[in-house]
This record gives structure tokens, C-alpha cells and sequence, in this order.
């Protein structure tokens, strides 16, 4: 198989946009009514088995920091028992969506609605860099992704539903990509390689991260250095994105998550049509 599994677990992982969250609103014309959202074990971080060690050849995409390294730690990630947040710095955590709507990801007019293509060409990837895909789904941005770095660069795609990671493997061999690692992460823990990542994109997810105290902490440590996270969410300022309030954001809300954790806001892009690009860097002062 062209697509190297790194990390076979089971669990699950926030990707794109949830369904309804039970609350008397109108359903948002721009996500699925019937989207079920993900099994309650699998958000509230219930146990999962043992990972077994990673396939296939290469670099292990899971690799734990050098010896001797003073890389700040940061939040552990929760443990078997632990009970997720249902709050995060005053805002309500979303449920996920669940692969059975998957199909919903890589609709026909996503990049209509999206601009996906002027997105990408924002994120200004080049040939040779790692990129990180978190909440990877199926696999929509990570085809992109794959082609930009080219055949010298790689993208490392996450996900914690198994399900979801098998349609984006098939989707990578059957666009005959040959640069694609999966990851099967953690509730807490995206378990990507420190000090690797030149860009980590978050499209629609991280406001659906279960656990965002110890992910960002990750996210900030898989960074190399000059890396970038690109956080992509709809926008909580404008009423006229028919999004339900519960999985948009503020920049404001955004910059109180980020800005008092280790990273420093390194730009946005303000062109897309219902969303927010923000990128952020280490912040090491």
C-alpha cells in the first residue's frame, strides 16, 4: 500500500463540522441534519485498546522527543477515566460527526461554498515541506496538501475515527499519491513527531476538540522551527454564515485559546468566503 500506516489504535477524532447539538436551532443549510454525531465512548476518551507498534518502513511519525530535550511538556494527555471539558475558556465544546457522514466532506460544491482552492493557495505550502493534516476525515484537504509538498515533502494525516482513515487511505491510492502517512490518534493526543511539522491545518475541527489544553500543547511541540499552525473556522461575527453558533468562532475567542499558550498570532487571511484563516507560531519569549 502506497499510504503508511504509523499508528494503528483505536479511538476517535474530531473532523470537519458536527451535526446538530440537540439545541432548539435551526439546522445550518452548510452541514448534514442527519449527520449523527460520534459514539459517546468514543468522545469522552473512554478506554481504548493498546497501540500496537507502528508498519511499514521509515521514520516512526510518532517518535517521542530527543534525549535531553527542555521542550516544555505542557498538559498531559487525559487517561482512561478522565472526563472530558464540556467548556473551554467560556465556550461550548461541539460534538463531533461521526464517518458516517463522511460522504458530506467531499461534496460537489464544497469549494464553491468554501473557496478551498484560495484557501490552499493561502497556506502557501511548498514542495518538500511536512504538512499535518488534524481531523483528516477522508481526506479532502489532505490531496491537496499531498500535492503541493510533492513527492519530496510529506503530509501527515491524522484522524481518531479508523473508519474515516481507511476513505482517506483509498482516496490517496486512488489518486496515486505516494506521500501520505496516517496517524491514528489519541482523545487528547494527536501524537504527531515533535519539531516536525512546517504547517498543522485544522479545517472546521478544532472546535470540536474534546481536549484543547493538551492538543495545542501538541500541536505547538509537533511544530519545527518556523512552522505554523492554520486555523480554519467559520466565523462567529458574521449572522449571515449559515452555520450554527455552537461550531463557529471568534477571533477573539480564537486568540484567548492560542495567545495565552505558548503561541503568537503570525497572521490571517480574511478572503474566504464564511471562514477565518489564522496562523499562529511558537511564541518562545
Amino acid at each position: 500500500m502506497s499510504v503508511r500506516r504509523l499508528v494503528p489504535i483505536a479511538s476517535l477524532l474530531v473532523v470537519a463540522l458536527a451535526c446538530g447539538s440537540g439545541r432548539d436551532e435551526p439546522v445550518p443549510i452548510a452541514t448534514p441534519s442527519d449527520a449523527p454525531a460520534a459514539p459517546q465512548a468514543e468522545r469522552d476518551g473512554s478506554p481504548a485498546p493498546a497501540p500496537s507498534e507502528p508498519s511499514g518502513s521509515g521514520k516512526d511519525a510518532t517518535a517521542p522527543a530527543p534525549a535531553g530535550s527542555d521542550e516544555p511538556r505542557g498538559p498531559a494527555p487525559p487517561g482512561p477515566g478522565d472526563v472530558p471539558p464540556t467548556h473551554f475558556e467560556g465556550r461550548e465544546i461541539a460534538q463531533t460527526m461521526s464517518f458516517v457522514g463522511a460522504g458530506w466532506l467531499t461534496r460537489a460544491n464544497r469549494d464553491e461554498e468554501e473557496d478551498t482552492t484560495r484557501l490552499h493557495q493561502a497556506l502557501g505550502l511548498r514542495p518538500g515541506q511536512t504538512a499535518c493534516d488534524v481531523g483528516a476525515g477522508n481526506g479532502y484537504h489532505t490531496i491537496r496538501m499531498a500535492r503541493a509538498v510533492g513527492p519530496t515533502g510529506r503530509v501527515i494525516a491524522v484522524d481518531l475515527q479508523p473508519q474515516m482513515l481507511e476513505m482517506l487511505r483509498a482516496r490517496v491510492d486512488e489518486a496515486g499519491l505516494h506521500n501520505v502517512e496516517t496517524i491514528e490518534a489519541r482523545p487528547g493526543d494527536p501524537r504527531l513527531p515533535e519539531g516536525a511539522c512546517d504547517l498543522v491545518l485544522l479545517v472546521d475541527v478544532y472546535h470540536e476538540l474534546a481536549w484543547p489544553e493538551p492538543m495545542l500543547a501538541a500541536f505547538r511541540r509537533s511544530l519545527s522551527p518556523t512552522g505554523r499552525v492554520a486555523l480554519v473556522e467559520f466565523r462567529a461575527e458574521d449572522p449571515e454564515v449559515p452555520i450554527k453558533r455552537l461550531h463557529k468562532m471568534s477571533k477573539a475567542q480564537i486568540e484567548r485559546e492560542f495567545g495565552s499558550r505558548g503561541f503568537a498570532l503570525a497572521g490571517s487571511f480574511d478572503e474566504l468566503p464564511w471562514q477565518h484563516l489564522m496562523f499562529y507560531e511558537r511564541d518562545d519569549g
